[in-house]
């Protein structure tokens, strides 16, 4: 989290000033009226906001009930791909001259140009002399061998250290910023395996495919429920023609129902703290909170010893689940659970991180939602074609079991969400209502005999999941230099079951 990554992207405040135009943002549902809460809506949404927020959140090793099945790098990988769609390019000077970017503006595509920026001839200082491969930092230590820091403009001498890279965001905290670097080391190793003279542009594509193939089938697959990417497939494969909503007359635009309500769905996926290696002695929060100075914050140079075991963040090892108890430092880390709840230290972001206040995390999406004119839960459900949860299943917490008796209903913070849930909130509490179950494989040389644990995953469903995966497909199908239109039956050399830890581990080189 990071001031830098608070701030409006340009061009999405203008799409509710024209809501009919299609510039860089627009509208899925246009027809839809805004929610409206009130004569006191901003106090109603900000009690809700609350209530969406734990009231402490103690970082944790051993196995915790509010994890899910998806494993903890999942979060950031989301976090990356926003930034990859969502990435500007354009000068200081550009930006004063068109600040709401309504019509001068590239499309959002799944093209990396967050990893690639204007590529090593307009920006040569990220690329090594034979304009190849890229540049690396300086090594780091603690977890997987050859870890290096992003490059930086001045890594010698502390703050400031900016990171040299397509996209300043993906510095914003220590787990993308080294995501980000082992997107280089891929890249670079792909260079390495491949002839001298091989055109810049093919290993682009190269990197590009396994990525997408990625997005395409895992990362989807992880947060959207199976029956509604069913529901996209034709014989089993995804088709541009099942897209239902996300239409575009010229050329695909940024949905606003997706970048400020169904995408923003990593933000309950956050853990209150992660172990990066075993030479970091406890969990780290992922900002500055409780009373300790240090967090994952960004654009700063690594700390020497923070190299992120990857073992940690996705199951590339054998060790992956052992139940164990809390002392075990070897365990993969899961992300936390899709519901309406987020974790402390993003509802007490501090002062250099909430630039514009409000601190908290979640009640500052739901004002965004509201600035942004977003309809209602509900009516965007009915507009779907899809039976509104009732507001005794909108369930605002944890989505564990708690001994103290159910969750509250949306009802008890204010009646003037009856039928009228913010967008925002019903896509996590409809997460919540169908949850299907996921084994995590036991450790191999764990308890003789052990069987494989058995959990529940919340997964986004029939609105916010279909928003998600029609948005993302739509983008990828709209590339004309996308895997999907180019060659759609295009698999890895590995073969077609190719994930998130596969892509991890060739770029450790694995």
């Amino acid at each position: 989290m990071s001031g830098k990554h608070s701030q409006p992207i340009r061009g999405l405040l203008s799409a509710k000033k024209s809501p009919l135009f299609q510039g860089r943002f627009g509208r899925m549902f246009r027809s839809l009226p805004a929610a409206k809460f009130g004569p006191n809506s901003q106090a109603v949404l900000t009690s809700l906001g609350n209530k969406m927020s734990n009231d402490f959140d103690a970082p944790k090793d051993g196995p915790d009930d509010e994890e899910s099945g998806i494993p903890a790098l999942y979060t950031y990988f989301g976090q990356f791909l926003d930034h990859d769609i969502t990435f500007d390019p354009s000068s200081s000077l550009q930006k004063q001259d068109d600040p709401d970017a309504l019509t001068d503006y590239r499309s959002p595509a799944l093209d990396m140009d967050n990893i690639y920026g204007r590529g090593p001839d307009d920006q040569p200082y990220m690329y090594d002399n034979t304009g190849r491969k890229f540049l690396l930092g300086k090594a780091i230590t603690g977890g997987d061998p050859g870890s290096f820091d992003l490059p930086r403009n001045n890594p010698n001498a502390g703050d400031p250290a900016r990171a040299l890279i397509g996209d300043p965001r993906n510095d914003e905290n220590s787990i993308v910023s080294q995501l980000q670097g082992l997107v280089l080391r891929f890249h670079n190793r792909v260079a390495d395996q491949n002839p001298p003279d091989t055109p810049f542009s093919d290993l682009q594509q190269i990197v590009r495919f396994h990525y997408q193939y990625v997005v395409v089938n895992d990362f989807l697959s992880r947060v959207v429920n199976k029956s509604v990417l069913d529901d996209l497939k034709k014989d089993g494969i995804f088709d541009r023609s099942k897209l239902k909503f996300f239409h575009w007359k010229n050329e695909p635009f940024m949905p606003v129902e997706f970048s400020v309500a169904a995408y923003r769905l990593g933000h309950s996926m956050v853990r209150p703290g992660y172990r990066l290696n075993d030479a970091t002695l406890k969990p780290i929060f992922p900002v500055p909170s409780q009373g300790l100075n240090e967090g994952l914050t960004g654009f700063r140079s690594m700390i020497s010893d923070w190299a992120i075991d990857w073992g940690r963040f996705i199951d590339i090892d054998t060790r992956a689940y052992t139940g164990t108890p809390a002392a075990d430092q070897k365990r993969l880390q899961f992300a936390y659970r899709i519901d309406t709840s987020c974790v402390n230290p993003l509802a007490n972001l501090p002062a250099s991180v909430a630039t514009p206040p409000p601190s908290s995390l979640p009640v500052r999406n739901l004002l965004r939602g509201f600035e942004m004119g977003m309809p209602s839960g509900q009516d965007i459900a009915r507009a779907m074609g899809v039976k509104p949860l009732p507001d005794e299943k909108i369930l605002i917490g944890e989505g564990v079991d708690k001994p103290d008796g159910p969750l509250p209903n949306i009802l008890s913070v204010d009646p003037v969400f009856k039928d009228n849930c913010p967008l925002w909130t019903y896509i996590l509490a409809e997460a919540m209502v169908k949850q299907d179950p996921v084994t995590i494989p036991v450790q191999e040389n764990s308890t003789p005999g052990a069987k494989p644990v058995v959990i529940t995953t919340p997964q986004l469903g029939p609105v916010g999941g279909r928003i998600v995966a029609e948005v993302l497909l739509g983008l990828i199908f709209a590339d004309n230099n996308s895997y999907l239109s180019l060659h759609p039956n295009w698999t890895p050399e590995i073969g077609p079951n190719y994930k998130l830890k596969d892509f991890v581990a060739f770029a450790l080189g694995r």
